[in-house]
């Protein structure tokens, strides 16, 4: 099998769709803008750092649309699909995942990023299998059915995207032997799972990346400027 893995955010997408959702929600008034935006800038600057504790972040980023349930939460999720990601949709990022699936290649999307935010965004890229955050939901007797602000299982950040990726290949008989791996990915965060594949891509690089991917010789493919 031949196995391409898309990060997301600044790999396909030239913006944090994270951090955008958290944005959008308070350009809707579902967040105080002041408190809600610094708390957001501290969490997107611990991430691009590699300090960042996902628990809590996902308990700060859900908070949101826990309070507001399914119903409201995902009208509005439409809207931001509208608004800030469809309009920011790269052509070359969209040609390169429609090469790979033309070829044949299964094509999988693993971000950090909550289910919620980026399923959406995957089905747009045309992405049936996606890796992302998985969120508790409250289906306790008398329960609300919604999510409760937790993560479910593993988290798909840093050295949990190879834990996660190792539990879809063993759900499809597969171990990393059966296939041929390509990842592409503008984070030094990803580079445990980076060093997993047959062929690392340093896409959109940071310069902590970019500087590695120079190092050992992978190659770095430049889709868009980074925001």
């Amino acid at each position: 099998m031949k196995l391409t893995l898309f990060d997301l955010d600044h790999t396909l997408l030239p913006i944090d769709s994270d951090y955008s959702w958290g944005v959008f929600t308070t350009r809707i008034g579902w967040t105080d803008p002041i408190e809600f935006n610094r708390r957001n800038d501290e969490f997107f600057a611990q991430y691009k750092a590699g300090t960042l504790d996902i628990n809590d972040y996902v308990r700060f980023a859900t908070d949101a649309i826990r309070k507001h349930g399914a119903a409201e939460s995902i009208a509005a999720h439409d809207l931001f699909m509208s608004q800030m990601v469809l309009e920011n949709l790269n052509t070359e990022a969209l040609d390169l995942v429609r090469q790979h699936r033309e070829a044949g290649d299964t094509v999988l999307i693993i971000t950090a990023t909550n289910e919620f935010v980026t399923r959406p965004i995957a089905k747009v890229f045309g992405v049936d299998e996606l890796i992302a955050v998985e969120l508790e939901y409250d289906h306790s007797p008398g329960g609300t059915g919604w999510i409760t602000g937790a993560i479910k299982g593993v988290p798909s950040a840093r050295e949990g995207k190879v834990t996660r990726m190792a539990q879809w290949l063993a759900s499809h008989g597969l171990t990393w032997a059966d296939v041929e791996s390509t990842f592409y990915t503008d984070s030094i965060n990803d580079l445990t799972l980076l060093e997993k594949v047959n062929h690392p891509i340093a896409t959109n690089p940071d310069d902590r990346l970019r500087a590695v991917a120079t190092e050992r010789g992978w190659r770095i493919l430049d889709l868009f400027d980074k925001c």
